[in-house]
């Protein structure tokens, strides 16, 4: 769908701030009734927080909101969650989940498979540039990516 490409822009966009800012180039956005609602970007390195994933600071970033208003939203991501923010996907009930890619990263599908059985829908958009974006990343500062994937 068209608004689906539009919002993965605004999470690509928040992945690009990450790597500007020195982090892991992962972005996301959670929209509710045509608006972003809440989003963010992984801040893992720059606070020096192994929980600050995109999801996580895109969940905070949105703040306290009514569960009627989680229920009717989607989460975009331009990497396909991990197991922490897809238990948080599922524990505030998010029905839909827009991933820009899961080649990069070994196991997420997984992840979108355990997503799935909850209820939630995952889209993979499969978008060359969120590759090209996280292949950048890997080649170019590997220890920091093997530090975040437990390499």
């Amino acid at each position: 769908m068209d608004s689906d490409r539009k919002w993965m822009a605004e999470a690509i966009a928040e992945a690009k701030k990450s790597r500007e800012s020195g982090g892991i180039p992962i972005g996301s956005v959670l929209v509710a009734q045509g608006k972003i609602i809440g989003r963010g970007h992984n801040q893992r390195v720059q606070k020096n927080n192994p929980i600050l994933h995109a999801e996580m600071v895109t969940f905070q970033n949105a703040g306290r909101l009514r569960a009627n208003i989680y229920s009717q939203s989607t989460m975009y991501t331009s990497l396909s969650p991990c197991t922490m923010c897809a238990g948080t996907i599922v524990l505030y009930k998010i029905p839909r989940v827009v991933v820009g890619e899961n080649r990069t990263v070994k196991d997420l599908t997984l992840c979108e498979d355990w997503l799935t059985e909850q209820g939630v829908e995952v889209i993979n958009l499969d978008l060359q540039e969120c590759v090209d974006i996280m292949n950048d990343f890997i080649k170019e500062t590997p220890e920091i990516w093997h530090e975040d994937v437990g390499v």
